[in-house]
């Protein structure tokens, strides 16, 4: 067996910024025995860590040319501002596509290029995977825990399933390898699996790694319960996950063959069961209490939930299963509004992926009716002339934007949004309770969240010292909490000194604490605080500002009440200036352009809202990270298996296709759909549910293709653009983009690189590209 050998400057990249300190006791000619990296401990866990962290960014990680954009551009979600100059989507428009060129493979890029480029990126994550579940039996450090080593295994096991599943989604069959090839291989036997081989493999490598036992500390192993700081590492979620994707796509119209073990009742099994193991280890849909007057429009529960961070721990955020670690939305910078603070000075530089007008449609009334006949939704095959809802009697063509499903409101920047110009500035004070300063309870403190009990009359609990003053225009405190009732009889009270409530008690105000059964945001006004008492303002009693306390006395005479606060602060603000509309009618501040040179103005005359945060700007971003598998994609995942296999009100155990999908719609505050539907049109139903909630998650583009509908939809899409009367009323105008040539029916699958046929064919004789791009 002919010695493999690693030059130590791949070796320094599979350590550096994990193990900075590791002496690798590398051999002087600069060279070391793969045997040895698995030798010692540090160069093992650094090829761990390095693996993990090559699962890509995703969302705003495509070039349309000159600046960043989202998938979205790329099929009919939205149109590109750089519609019609040179650069990746314009190539993607005019059909510039081809074998040696795929204008998709552009964008960020990890230690094996960009991400996007699939054959050529996941092809090397999949062989140094092979090479770590290669070695690592045979690793020789002493100082290896047994099940710390399992849970590598099972992580890297479930990474190389998941490089498969990106692999099939855009090529469909592949070549597998489950083992390193060794510099003897023959490639003349290697031969390209059907998907089913693939979904068999990838399913397979999962249930693999889920067999194995969790190890019994929470800090180590193949987990369920993630802590905060592992953020990135692959869990359970993240496996069944990859599960149901992959029987989703088995089962569809693209890949499905005759025959194929994925059948739709297979797919709903799977698909069933990795919901159920979620919904089972504490996973929910986010329904976090959000309290932001000024956002209310906006900013709805689910918009909060896009620019809101997950935590690893789902102490709060239950829904996400896992999100881009690094890399932002960076809608602020690159798919901004003209009018974004200080405008390109303040790094806004592109209107980036403009919102269709079919994704607009998509959207229904708050009764939960389609605005569009979803059977024939326009009469023209240019959609200028739409085909109303007749059923729909909300639907005001001339106020069109009214009366919408909430999360348009949170996705969609259109004429007459409301938004934050200019974000105020804040600044916090964080005073910990203070275990010296508790009376009638127990409190229980663990990171950031106070478990209260009470146990007698009076309780009460006191921060530390601020360590600061109070010296903006306004203060609030705002804490999380979750109780088991209503709280009638609390207060809040100004503290001073060195001695605990009544002797410091300067000041007290009655509150009351709605029952709270999941985490729950309050926001409480401080400023008679500070005008009344000086509180945090100025001297009292002898005691500087910086030393002012706050008490908290969540019950006068309650026994047993149990309470958990987190996140317990003092918020400064200088107020935002106010909210002010989005103008994209022509002469708005925002208005569509079809000025090709004009990057800053939108084509469709809409601009992206979700994942943006109003207090984004240079050196501050604040959008979200996009969410790669999270609990919603689960529901309808099964749905669309369920309906498929029976029909939408038929019972898979507790959970029927119907049920799955009003899950969804209502924690976005929607209607059900209603029982009876036939299969034909709860499909139409359901693949417009899945459009609007998942929009710009990176879903639409493979969905229209899975279900090989491209034909339908990625042909163009369509604008508004809007006129102003003299009376101030509005007059709408659908408009067409640019014509693409992506509809044909080669776009179902990505070329395979040109290069890579032309190796293959050599060495086997055969021709691995997919049908159109030869």
């Amino acid at each position: 067996m002919k010695k493999i050998i690693f030059n130590i400057i791949a070796i320094a990249a599979l350590t550096i910024g994990f193990n900075a300190c590791t002496d690798l006791d590398m051999p002087s000619d600069g060279s070391v025995e793969l045997p040895d990296v698995f030798a010692q401990r540090n160069t093992i866990e650094g090829y761990y860590n390095q693996l993990v962290n090559e699962i890509p960014q995703i969302g705003m990680t495509y070039y349309s040319g000159q600046y960043l954009t989202f998938l979205a551009s790329f099929c009919d979600e939205a149109e590109d501002v750089n519609n019609r100059s040179s650069g990746a989507t314009y190539s993607w428009y005019t059909g510039g596509t081809t074998s040696a060129y795929n204008p998709l493979n552009d964008g960020l890029a990890g230690n094996y290029g960009s991400y996007n480029n699939a054959w050529n990126y996941y092809y090397p994550v999949i062989r140094r995977c092979n090479t770590f579940l290669q070695q690592i039996p045979d690793a020789t450090a002493g100082d290896l825990n047994e099940a710390e080593v399992a849970g590598w295994v099972a992580q890297i096991q479930v990474l190389r399933a998941f490089s498969y599943l990106q692999l099939m989604k855009r090529y469909g069959g592949a070549a597998l390898m489950d083992t390193p090839y060794e510099t003897d291989h023959d490639y003349s036997q290697d031969r390209r699996a059907s998907v089913e081989e693939i979904a068999d493999f990838i399913i397979a490598q999962c249930d693999l790694a889920l067999a194995t036992p969790e190890a019994a500390s929470s800090d180590i192993g193949f987990r369920w319960d993630m802590k905060d700081d592992q953020r990135g590492k692959i869990s359970r979620a993240f496996a069944y996950a990859v599960k149901s994707q992959t029987a989703l796509f088995a089962a569809s119209p693209l890949f499905y063959e005759a025959g194929s073990k994925y059948t739709w009742d297979k797919a709903t099994d799977i698909t069933k069961e990795a919901l159920d193991q979620c919904l089972s280890h504490g996973y929910a849909l986010y329904n976090r209490t959000m309290n932001d007057a000024m956002n209310a429009k906006t900013l709805n529960i689910y918009g909060y939930y896009f620019i809101q961070r997950s935590d690893p721990s789902h102490v709060q955020d239950k829904e996400t299963i896992f999100e881009s670690t690094t890399q932002r939305a960076s809608v602020w910078q690159y798919a901004s509004l003209p009018t974004w603070p200080g405008g390109i000075n303040a790094g806004g530089v592109s209107a980036g992926s403009c919102p269709s007008q079919e994704l607009v449609d998509a959207y229904e009334t708050t009764d939960g009716q389609p605005v569009l006949n979803l059977n024939n939704p326009y009469s023209d095959a240019d959609h200028l002339q739409p085909n109303y809802n007749p059923a729909n009697t909300l639907y005001d063509r001339n106020d069109p934007y009214a009366n919408r499903d909430p999360r348009f409101y949170a996705s969609i920047y259109y004429n007459g949004a409301l938004r934050k110009w200019k974000k105020g500035e804040s600044q916090y004070l964080n005073p910990k309770f203070n275990r010296n300063f508790v009376g009638g309870m127990t409190a229980v403190t663990v990171s950031d969240t106070t478990t209260i009990t009470t146990t007698g009359a009076n309780s009460y609990i006191e921060t530390g010292y601020l360590g600061g003053s109070i010296n903006y225009d306004e203060a609030y405190l705002v804490f999380d909490y979750i109780s088991d009732r209503a709280i009638e009889d609390a207060y809040f009270y100004v503290a001073t000194g060195t001695t605990a409530m009544p002797n410091s008690t300067m000041k007290s105000v009655a509150i009351t604490l709605p029952k709270a059964e999941t985490w729950t945001s309050y926001k409480y006004d401080l400023r008679d605080f500070m005008n009344d008492y000086g509180f945090g303002v100025s001297t009292i009693n002898g005691q500087q500002p910086r030393n002012h306390r706050i008490g908290f006395n969540p019950s006068l005479s309650e026994i047993g009440l149990n309470i958990k606060i987190s996140g317990w602060k003092i918020e400064m603000a200088t107020p935002p200036v106010a909210l002010a509309s989005v103008e994209t009618y022509i002469g708005g501040n925002s208005a569509i352009s079809d000025n090709v040179t004009n990057l800053r103005n939108t084509r469709t005359g809409y601009y992206l809202r979700k994942f943006n945060s109003a207090q984004s700007e240079t050196g501050a971003e604040d959008d979200g990270y996009v969410k790669m598998f999270r609990l919603g994609e689960l529901y309808l995942n099964f749905a669309e298996a369920a309906y498929n296999a029976g029909t939408p009100d038929a019972k898979h155990g507790d959970l029927s296709a119907r049920d799955a999908v009003n899950t969804v719609r209502a924690r976005a505050g929607m209607p059900e759909l209603p029982e009876g539907l036939s299969k034909e049109d709860f499909e139409k139903r359901y693949r417009n549910e899945r459009r609007v909630e998942l929009a710009f998650e990176e879903h639409r583009f493979f969905d229209v293709r899975r279900w090989k509908i491209i034909g339908e939809t990625d042909g163009f899409v369509t604008g508004m653009k809007i006129t102003q009367n003299e009376d101030g009323t509005f007059n709408y105008e659908r408009v067409k983009m640019v014509n693409r040539a992506t509809a044909a029916e080669k776009y179902l699958l990505f070329p395979i690189p040109q290069t890579e046929v032309a190796k293959i064919r050599e060495y086997t004789g055969t021709n691995w590209q997919n049908p159109g791009w030869d």
